[in-house]
C-alpha cells in the first residue's frame, strides 16, 4: 500500500502500522522473535512456506516477524510499496546498486557521496566491469551529458552529509525515466519526515538507519525501499545471497526509535536553525554550510523539495592552523567527538581527524571544516558552549 502523508498518517505509521497486537497476547510493544528457525506441522506446510520465503517466516536470514513489522513501517514512511532492512546503510546501498547494474554497464553518481558508496563504485564494482562517472549534481545538465547508451543507474545523495549539496530530485527523476534509467537516492539526511523522493519520481531510497531511524546511537542498520517487484528481486538475490541482515533485537530497537522519529527530527531542526544563525554571525566562523541558510545558493531548491533539515550542518573556522581547530574541538563541553549522527546527543566530526588517517587517506575538505550535529539539548546550552569554545581560537 502506498501512503500520502498527513500528520495522522505519520502518527499511525509510527505507532500502529503492522502491529497485529491481537496475535501477540495484546502486547503494546512488538515482541522480539529471537529465533533463527521456524518450524512447521507437516511437510506440506514447510513446502508452502519455502515457496513463499520472501513473505513467510522460514529462516531469519529471510523473513523474521519483528523485522517484518519494521519493513512495513519504513516502506509506508517513504511512500514505497516495500522495504528491506539491512545490517548497515552501506549494505543497503550495495544491494540497491548491485541489483541495478552488471558488468559492461554504467553508473552515474553525484560527487562527494558517502565514502563507502564511493568505494563501492570506484574500488569494488570497477573490478567487475561496472563503469562509474561522478558528476556535480547541482546542475541537471551534468547528468544529461554523462548519460551513455549503457547507463543503467543514477545515484543521488540529496543533501550530502558533509557540505550539503543538493540535486533537483524531480528533474533528475524525469530525465532518468526518459532514458529508462533506474534512480536511487540516499535520503538519510532528510528522512521521509522532511523529504519524500519516491513521491518525486525516484525508484529506490536508501537510509543509514543507524542515524535518525534508530535515534539513540545504539544500532547499526540500513533501509532500502522501492517497488514490490524491485524489492522482491533484491530479496531473492543480493539480500539472501550476501546475508547482510539486521538482528531481531536491533529491529526491535529501531521500532522503538521510530516512535519518536517525528518529534526528534522536528526538535533538532528547530534547534539547528538557531545554532546556525549564531554561527553565521560569529566573527571566528568563516563559512556555514546548511541547506536552509539564506546564503546557500541552493536555498530555493531546498525549500521546494524539503520541509526541514534535521540537526546537521558544517562550518569552516577562521583558524590559523590545525592546532587551533583542535583547541576549539577539545574545549567543547556539550558536544561529543564522534562519527555518525542522528541520535539524542550533539556531536562534532572535525575534518582534521582524517589527516594522516590510514583508513580514509586524503580528503579534499580543508582542515578547518567541522561537521556539527545538534541533538536534543537546549539550544541556549549549545550556543553558549560554542561561544566559549570559539574564544579558544
Amino acid at each position: 500500500m502506498t501512503y500520502t502523508k498527513s500528520m495522522s498518517d505519520i502518527s499511525h505509521i509510527l505507532n500502529h502500522l503492522g502491529e497485529e497486537r491481537e496475535k501477540y497476547f495484546g502486547s503494546v510493544s512488538p515482541p522480539i522473535f529471537q529465533s533463527s528457525n521456524f518450524c512447521f506441522g507437516t511437510v506440506a506446510e514447510m513446502r508452502d512456506a519455502l515457496k513463499n520465503e520472501d513473505s513467510v517466516p522460514f529462516y531469519t536470514r529471510g523473513v523474521n516477524p519483528t523485522v517484518s513489522i519494521l519493513r512495513e513501517k519504513v516502506a509506508a514512511l517513504e511512500s514505497a510499496e516495500d522495504a528491506l532492512i539491512f545490517g548497515s546503510g552501506s549494505a543497503a546501498m550495495a544491494a540497491g546498486v548491485m541489483s541495478s547494474v552488471k558488468g559492461g554497464e554504467h553508473v552515474i553518481c553525484v560527487k562527494k557521496p558517502y565514502s563507502w558508496t564511493y568505494k563501492l563504485l570506484n574500488k569494488m564494482l570497477i573490478n567487475y566491469g561496472v563503469e562509474s562517472t561522478m558528476v556535480d549534481g547541482t546542475d541537471i545538465e551534468n547528468f544529461r551529458t554523462a548519460i551513455k547508451p549503457n547507463t543503467k543507474l543514477i545515484i543521488l545523495e540529496s543533501p550530502n552529509s558533509v557540505t550539503f549539496e543538493m540535486q533537483d530530485i524531480r528533474s533528475v527523476a524525469a530525465l532518468a525515466k526518459q532514458h529508462n534509467i533506474t534512480t536511487l537516492i540516499d535520503n538519510s539526511y532528510s528522512t521521509p519526515i522532511f523529504q519524500r523522493p519516491i513521491e518525486m519520481g525516484i525508484d529506490m531510497t536508501v537510509h543509514s538507519a543507524s542515524k535518525y531511524f534508530g535515534g539513540h546511537s545504539d544500532i547499526v542498520a540500513g533501509v532500502l525501499t522501492g517497488s514490490k517487484k524491485k524489492i522482491a528481486e533484491i530479496f531473492q538475490d543480493e539480500f539472501m545471497t550476501l546475508g547482510g541482515i539486521i538482528s531481531p533485537n536491533d529491529a526491535w530497537l529501531m521500532l522503538l526509535g521510530l516512535r519518536t522519529l517525528k518529534i526528534r527530527v522536528e526538535r533538532t531542526n528547530a534547534t539547528a536553525a538557531k545554532v546556525v544563525e549564531f554561527m553565521e554571525n560569529h566573527p571566528k566562523v568563516n563559512k556555514v554550510f546548511f541547506p536552509f541558510s539564506k546564503s546557500n545558493p541552493q536555498y530555493e531548491l531546498a525549500k521546494s523539495q524539503m520541509s526541514g533539515t534535521g540537526g546537521m550542518f558544517s562550518a569552516q573556522l577562521k583558524a590559523k592552523d590545525i592546532a587551533s581547530v583542535e583547541a576549539f574541538c577539545n574545549s567543547l563541553k556539550r558536544f561529543l567527538l564522534a562519527c555518525s549522527w542522528g541520535g539524542h546527543e550533539s556531536l562534532i566530526f572535525p575534518t582534521c581527524t582524517l589527516y594522516d588517517s590510514q583508513n580514509y587517506g586524503t580528503t579534499e575538505l580543508p582542515w578547518n571544516h567541522i561537521r556539527f550535529y545538534v541533538g536534543l539539548e537546549e539550544p541556549e546550552e549549545i550556543i553558549e558552549d560554542l561561544r566559549q569554545a570559539l574564544e579558544k581560537i
